[in-house]
């Protein structure tokens, strides 16, 4: 059932969210153990394994809804699916982005490529593929015009321009989502290695978090805030962490045991940042969960 917090009932999930913390005085207590939002509402659990998610030019919800072989569209602000597209074409898709032209790019996994939509005529129609990618997770539409695709298939990122490969980088262990910061550079989720690993636009490594201080268990899908935060789905740890730009741990929502309900989930993956607020697949649950700021 859609779920929609007042502020009365945001402030007593926020105490619900602090309720499931450690006990040690506040002054004595970590600043990254803290949430960084606090839940704010839920769609109904109808998608099937839903992963990454993105907002679309017509600021609709774009949500990669894999075991239902669909993308699914959901309104941002009642989080109601209102419709869908690639039906019978895709096959366990496990993200989506849009370029500049308003394509939608899909990491359409199950068929090892990219699919690529056009919207132009007003509905989405395929429009050409990317092939040559063992179970690609994540795509990204950068801002430079290429496009990115990892492969955890064969553990790599691959650059396209104009449809041809680019640039290539080895050695990322199930390689998960791509994400692009103010300055262009990527960010990958290393998810086998358990790290975060950044890039250059040419894909050269230019910074690993590995450190154990994030522990991280299984990091699947990330985005960039505009401070160069990044927020990170641990699907395996039930979690999703916000590193600072410096790369100090910052917060963490989640307390590491699968469930439903304000600062729990189950499998988490996607993530897509918009403004003061947060959308997460909260993929085991089946559904998109919505959380708003409450640091900054």
């Amino acid at each position: 059932m859609l779920t929609h917090a007042v502020f009365g009932r945001a402030v007593f999930g926020f105490a619900v969210i602090m309720s499931t913390m450690s006990s040690v005085p506040a002054q004595e207590r970590p600043a990254s153990t803290f949430p960084f939002a606090t839940f704010d509402a839920a769609s109904e659990a109808v998608l099937s394994d839903p992963h990454d998610v993105v907002i679309g030019p017509d600021d609709r919800l774009y949500v990669a809804d894999k075991f239902a072989n669909r993308i699914a569209i959901l309104d941002r602000d009642t989080l109601e699916v209102i419709g869908s597209f690639g039906d019978g074409e895709l096959s366990a898709p496990h993200d989506v982005d849009f370029d500049a032209a308003g394509r939608a790019i899909v990491a359409d996994t199950g068929n090892h490529r990219v699919a690529i939509y056009d919207f132009s005529s007003g509905s989405p129609q395929f429009a050409g593929e990317l092939i040559g990618i063992g179970r690609p997770e994540g795509a990204l539409a950068h801002p430079n015009g290429r496009i990115y695709a990892t492969s955890s298939g064969f553990g790599s990122i691959t650059a396209f321009e104009n449809g041809t490969s680019v640039a290539t980088a080895q050695g990322l262990a199930g390689a998960h989502d791509i994400a692009a910061d103010s300055d262009g550079n990527l960010w990958v989720a290393d998810t086998g290695n358990r790290r975060i690993v950044k890039y250059s636009q040419d894909l050269k490594v230019l910074r690993v978090l590995d450190d154990p201080e994030y522990g991280w268990a299984g990091p699947r899908y990330l985005d960039v805030d505009p401070l160069g935060r990044l927020v990170v789905a641990d699907q395996d740890a039930h979690r999703i962490v916000m590193i600072d730009k410096d790369g100090a741990l910052v917060g963490i929502l989640g307390n590491g045991i699968p469930g439903m309900g304000p600062n729990r989930f189950d499998d988490p993956e996607g993530v897509e940042i918009a403004g003061s607020m947060y959308f997460f697949a909260d993929s085991d649950n089946n559904r998109i969960v919505r959380y708003q700021v409450v640091m900054n």
